[in-house]
């Protein structure tokens, strides 16, 4: 799962990026930053998103967020406070949920600070959608562990319902359209304790082709991904009937276990960046139920410039101020419904308990959920240091330029020779 890891040092402080496209190396300096802080920049989406704006009616705060992902280190200083509380389903991890876990251990550090990350310093380092929100941090293992993934999830949604989450976010893929027995009643639990739960559509860079469970279960609030300049992005995002809205997926930087910052890509990033604005949603609208605060979400999106809802936008582009302070009109179909009538209209056939998808042998085991980060997959590449670029990139870009002049110097030599053998 680590295809793609580039640098291995991490980034404090004011930071460069270097671009090697092809044979000709490339360096690309980040310029003066509008703040105080290079990390705090790259948040794009906080106003080009409504997230900056809704922070003016709130941050978040009285609204709990359950991150089941690979354990989420609030020590971190940009999560410093951030963690209430946590478990670990694994069998790997640690009591509170905090220690990060697996061959993707990263991951569920990253999701954290998009969805409720502090920052430091007043404008440094990675902030949240929803800042003043609380965490909660079950660490599962995506292929490892005493138990299976998909016991893993059922009891990891379940422990966050007890446990007080308002909102669960899952930027995890089965890779199957189907789901096990066991997540039917994980997530009609949930469903039923109103609580809202906010999953990934995937990315065709991480071999997810199609949307898979959870973002297949009727009543799950689906994100999908976009670039800079909201357009779908093709590695960074899957695309599926149900996506509800779209958020940024490309060109994201996160907060890394340890200390230190992430540049990725991928709905994985997406994710918290949606489940964090439904908490802004819940703490300015308390007397709301997960049905008309997903409404909400997709009621206020922005129009993506095609019809909707559209299996590559959903509803549209997400927009926190207007989710935050639109007027809504209510809804009446609740998630709990949808899902009880998919499994009225589907389990009642099945002869087993956990059934085989059609055409596949009985013998082989089921999909593992495994987590969704971009092209980069899955955990994008660390940003390298001014020295880095110094001891690596600019030899890189001398090396570059003398080959190209050594391929000129020899292509006029062979005209030459073939000049003289003419005359």
């Amino acid at each position: 799962m680590r295809r793609g890891l580039g640098w291995r040092s991490r980034v404090r402080g004011a930071v460069a990026t270097l671009a090697a496209l092809g044979i000709a190396a490339s360096v690309a300096f980040v310029g003066s930053p509008a703040s105080a802080d290079a990390i705090r920049d790259r948040e794009y989406w906080l106003s080009q998103y409504g997230i900056t704006a809704a922070w003016n009616t709130t941050k978040g705060a009285g609204v709990t967020i359950a991150i089941i992902d690979t354990g989420v280190d609030g020590a971190h200083i940009d999560l410093q406070g951030a963690v209430v509380g946590g478990t670990d389903v694994s069998g790997i991890g640690d009591s509170d949920g905090q220690k990060p876990i697996g061959t993707s251990s990263e991951h569920g550090t990253m999701v954290g600070s998009l969805a409720a990350g502090r920052g430091h310093g007043g404008d440094s380092g990675v902030i949240g959608s929803a800042p003043a929100a609380s965490l909660l941090s079950i660490s599962i293992g995506f292929g490892a562990g005493t138990r299976s993934s998909d016991d893993q999830i059922a009891d990891a949604v379940r422990w966050a319902v007890d446990n007080g989450a308002d909102v669960i976010n899952m930027s995890l893929t089965r890779n199957s359209l189907e789901w096990p027995r066991s997540w039917d009643d994980a997530f009609l639990y949930a469903f039923e304790n109103d609580v809202v739960v906010v999953a990934a559509a995937g990315n065709r860079g991480s071999g997810t082709t199609e949307v898979g469970a959870p973002a297949t279960i009727p009543g799950v609030l689906v994100v999908g991904g976009v670039d800079r300049n909201g357009k779908a992005s093709f590695d960074a995002s899957s695309q599926g009937i149900t996506i509800a809205v779209s958020a940024p997926s490309e060109d994201l930087v996160g907060a890394a276990p340890g200390g230190g910052y992430y540049a990725w890509a991928g709905t994985s990033g997406a994710t918290p960046i949606v489940a964090g604005i439904v908490a802004l949603v819940r703490a300015a609208h308390p007397d709301l139920d997960a049905a008309n605060v997903i409404n909400r979400i997709t009621a206020t999106a922005k129009s993506p410039g095609v019809e909707v809802p559209s299996p590559i936008y959903g509803y549209g582009l997400v927009d926190a101020a207007a989710a935050v302070t639109a007027n809504v009109p209510s809804v009446s179909t609740s998630p709990a419904q949808e899902l009880k009538d998919w499994i009225h209209l589907h389990r009642r056939a099945e002869a087993s308990p956990e059934p085989t998808p059609i055409g596949t042998p009985s013998s082989t085991p089921s999909p593992t959920p495994v987590p969704q980060a971009g092209p980069q997959s899955p955990l994008g590449t660390l940003l390298p240091t001014v020295a880095q670029l110094r001891d690596v990139g600019i030899p890189l870009l001398v090396y570059a330029v003398f080959l190209t002049l050594l391929i000129a110097w020899l292509v006029q030599v062979v005209r030459r020779v073939r000049r003289s053998r003419r005359s």
